[in-house]
């Protein structure tokens, strides 16, 4: 089970220039799916690098339950899954390596079959064709397709996703809305940052514009 996400004061500036986030509080619980719109430079990238401790703040701090995520980032982040703003995968691994590595540093692959789980979200996912070639030689949709297996594989109780649909085409866009879906339903804490909001917003508990609040969802 997911603790929640709890920021407060948090502030991201970068050098002498003005803060792209400045003082914001707020908390993210179990079993919801945040949604974070806004137009490029609003900070949802911003925001999502902090909670990932890909970056770290300026000032304030982030809890998730009663632990200070950037004092301790690799306990915090054996609970997180990960979608990264751009296609940063190891080239020289096949998608099957990259999740075996997932969850064999997770202590995860001699308890959970990690094979057959590694097939499991590869086949929901349609990345089938070329699974055990290069990562290198995929394309954007099927990187793309690796990167949202990559979150999920684990199980992890919390996924923080940076434009998840971008490249990938209707039928892998709607399994990616499927798995937020069930790992929502089934506890999880997901934060979710999209300009493809249509498929998004009837399965969000709440949507965010960044220094505004829109109406608590599910959004039509």
């Amino acid at each position: 089970m997911a603790a929640s996400l709890a920021l407060d004061a948090l502030t991201k500036r970068y050098g002498d220039g003005p803060p792209i986030l400045n003082g914001l509080s707020r908390s993210f619980a179990p079993g919801t799916l945040t949604l974070l719109v806004g137009p490029n430079g609003a900070g949802k990238t911003t925001l999502l690098r902090l909670l990932a401790v890909q970056a770290y703040p300026t000032s304030g701090t982030v809890h998730y339950g009663d632990l200070d995520v950037h004092a301790h980032p690799y306990r915090y982040l054996q609970h997180v899954g990960l979608v990264h703003a751009g296609p940063d995968l190891p080239e020289h691994l096949t998608a099957v390596e990259l999740l075996e590595w997932i969850l064999r540093s997770r202590g995860q692959w001699g308890s959970v079959g990690g094979d057959a789980r590694i097939a499991a979200v590869l086949d929901r996912l349609r990345l089938d064709e070329r699974r055990s070639n290069l990562i290198g030689t995929y394309s954007s949709g099927m990187v793309q397709k690796a990167q949202v297996a990559a979150a999920f594989v684990a199980e992890p109780a919390v996924v923080l996703m940076d434009e998840p649909l971008r490249s990938l085409d209707t039928a892998t866009t709607e399994a990616t809305v499927e798995l937020l879906r069930e790992f929502v339903a089934d506890g999880g804490l997901a934060i979710v940052a999209s300009h493809l909001t249509d498929a998004l917003r009837p399965h969000a508990d709440e949507v965010v514009r960044l220094g505004e609040r829109e109406e608590r969802g599910p959004v039509a």
